[in-house]
C-alpha cells in the first residue's frame, strides 16, 4: 500500500491519477462499506481505469457505518460538530502522524513554515466538545509555532495578546465568533491574516459569504478574509486567500457531480454537488460525495455556494436505504 509520505510528495497530474487509482483499488477491496457500495452500484472495481470512473461514497455513511480499512485499531476517532439533532459523523484515523503530515504539509504549501506564524484560535463551539479534528490541528500548529493560543469569549485578552505579539499572526475563527468580535470591538488588526472556518453553527443568521466578508474586512481593517475548508470526514484542508476561492494541496481534488445523477462528473468549469478526492484518507475512504454545492474552475480552484437540500439528493444513498 502506498505511504502517506509518497502522497504529500505528489507533484504532477499524472502522479495524482496513478496514486488515486492505486488507493481506489485498495479501498475497494479493504473498506467494507465502500466495497459493498460499489457492488450495489453494479461496478467491477477492476474495470475502473481512470479517476473519472471512480464512484464516490456518500458522506452520510460516515454517520451510519465504520468507514475504515486500517490494519489495526484506529489511533483516534474524530467526530463532526453535529449541530442540531443530527447524528455525528465518525472518522476513524489509523495514525495521527498521517493527519499531522497532511495538515502541516497543506498549510506550508500555502503559508510557509508554521514556526514563522503565531496561531490564534477563536473556536468556542469546537473547544466545548470532544473529538474535533480542527482543534487537534490548531493545537498542534500552536505548539509548533510556539506562540498564540486558544480563546473562548475572552475577546479583550485575545486582542491584548495579539497586539503585544510581534510575529505575523493568523486569527483562525469560526464565523459567528469572528462576527461577534467584529461587532463588539471592530479592532484594526495589523500584521494579521483573518481566517474563517465554517458557518454560523446556528448562533447567528446565515449571510452570503461576500456580505459576511465585507463586514469582517471593514471591522478588522484587512483587505481580504482567508478561509479554511475542511471537515471531520477529511484528513486534508483547502485554503482560500480571499473571495471564497479555494485551492487544494496537490494530493486533493474537487470534482463536480450532477445533482440528479451522482455518477456523472462534469468537467470544469462546472456547478453542482461537490465530490472530494483526499488521498490522505488512506485508512477510510479517499473518494467522498459531500452535501455541499459548489463550482470548479479551469485552474483547479473551487468555490462553495451552499448545501444540498433533502430534495436535491438523488439515488446515491444505497447503503443508507
Amino acid at each position: 500500500m502506498i505511504k502517506s509520505q509518497d502522497i504529500v510528495a505528489i507533484k504532477s497530474e499524472s502522479e495524482f491519477e496513478c496514486t488515486a487509482l492505486e488507493v481506489f483499488h485498495f479501498q475497494a477491496e479493504h473498506c467494507a462499506p465502500y466495497k459493498q457500495y460499489i457492488e450495489l452500484l453494479g461496478i467491477d472495481h477492476h474495470a475502473v481505469e481512470s479517476v473519472e470512473q471512480i464512484p464516490f461514497l456518500p458522506i452520510e455513511l460516515f454517520k451510519t457505518h465504520d468507514i475504515y480499512c486500517g490494519s489495526h485499531a484506529p489511533e483516534k476517532i474524530f467526530t463532526s460538530s453535529n449541530t442540531g439533532s443530527t447524528v455525528a459523523s465518525r472518522h476513524m484515523m489509523s495514525s495521527l502522524k498521517t493527519y499531522e503530515l497532511a495538515f502541516f504539509s497543506a498549510f506550508e504549501q500555502f503559508y510557509g513554515e508554521v514556526e514563522d506564524w503565531s496561531i490564534y484560535g477563536l473556536l468556542p463551539n469546537y473547544l466545548q466538545r470532544e473529538g474535533s479534528s480542527l482543534i487537534y490541528m490548531v493545537d498542534r500548529m500552536i505548539t509548533r509555532s510556539g506562540s498564540g493560543g486558544f480563546y473562548l469569549d475572552e475577546y479583550e485578552k485575545l486582542l491584548t495578546d495579539m497586539a503585544a505579539d510581534p510575529k505575523p499572526k493568523i486569527l483562525l475563527g469560526v464565523s459567528y465568533a469572528l462576527w461577534d468580535l467584529a461587532e463588539k470591538y471592530a479592532p484594526k488588526l495589523t500584521n494579521t491574516i483573518v481566517m474563517e472556518t465554517g458557518g454560523m453553527k446556528g448562533k447567528r443568521e446565515e449571510l452570503a459569504k461576500s456580505e459576511f466578508h465585507k463586514i469582517l474586512t471593514s471591522a478588522f481593517g484587512v483587505e481580504k478574509i482567508h478561509s479554511e475548508y475542511g471537515m471531520a470526514e477529511l484528513t486534508s484542508q483547502a485554503y482560500s486567500a480571499g473571495e471564497g476561492i479555494f485551492y487544494t494541496p496537490k494530493w486533493m481534488k474537487v470534482l463536480i457531480r450532477d445533482v440528479n445523477n451522482p455518477l456523472m462528473i462534469h468537467p470544469a468549469p462546472a456547478r453542482g454537488a461537490v465530490n472530494i478526492i483526499d488521498l490522505m484518507n488512506l485508512s477510510s475512504c479517499a473518494f467522498i460525495a459531500t452535501q455541499d454545492v459548489g463550482r470548479t474552475f479551469d485552474n483547479g480552484s473551487f468555490a462553495v455556494d451552499g448545501r444540498l437540500t433533502g430534495a436535491d439528493i438523488r439515488g446515491c444513498n444505497l447503503l443508507v436505504q
